[in-house]
């Protein structure tokens, strides 16, 4: 299955409400620091959400709460991979993405065989305090040769035409967050995004 190469990340199903009538197919719910039963509730609207709407959700972090919630997709970062039970992950049927910084870790993605590689921040990112400052479309095209067929993502920075540029260096899909969420007219933007992506 080729994935979209729009990729927004939102934190609640507000957000899907707002984007996926636009047409979004492929959006990824990261929901931190809330209590149990209200994450499993919030999940289980977006996963409705995305089914009534055709779109592929991707579940960050939360690979239990996926599983039962019979989720298809699951977002894992390097430290959510050392807590993961990832042949239960492999057991549900859940495609899997897995993020990346440096060579250690995309060696340790592709022996798991996911289903798309992350790389970020292409670009500097405010979203929150990472040591890599910022990889560059030189790192986009170096990990573009060294994940083969694998779906690459580019996040970090990212904005309409900033995607463009990962584009043309070899990534498949461009993620996004505060490009859309911070923005004076997000459907607006989510339209633009749609018309560079397509």
């Amino acid at each position: 299955m080729k994935l979209p190469r729009f990729y927004p990340i939102f934190d609640s199903a507000d957000w899907l409400r707002r984007a996926l009538p636009l047409g979004v197919k492929l959006v990824q719910v990261r929901i931190k620091d809330q209590p149990p039963a209200q994450l499993m509730g919030e999940l289980a609207l977006c996963r409705e959400l995305c089914r009534d709407h055709g779109a592929t959700l991707v579940v960050n972090d939360h690979w239990q709460a996926a599983i039962d919630l019979g989720c298809d997709f699951i977002h894992l970062g390097q430290e959510d991979l050392d807590t993961a039970d990832l042949p239960a992950i492999r057991r549900a049927g859940l495609r899997l993405g897995i993020s990346t910084h440096d060579h250690a870790e995309l060696e340790r993605a592709q022996a798991l065989k996911p289903d798309y590689i992350a790389l970020g921040p292409v670009w500097p990112t405010i979203l929150k305090k990472m040591k890599w400052e910022q990889q560059g479309l030189d790192r986009v095209r170096e990990w573009r040769r060294l994940v083969g067929e694998t779906p690459l993502v580019a996040i970090g920075g990212m904005t309409p035409g900033r995607a463009l540029e990962a584009f043309a260096a070899g990534a498949d899909i461009a993620s996004v967050v505060t490009d859309i969420t911070l923005n004076p007219d997000p459907e607006g933007r989510i339209r633009e995004w749609q018309r560079v992506a397509a």
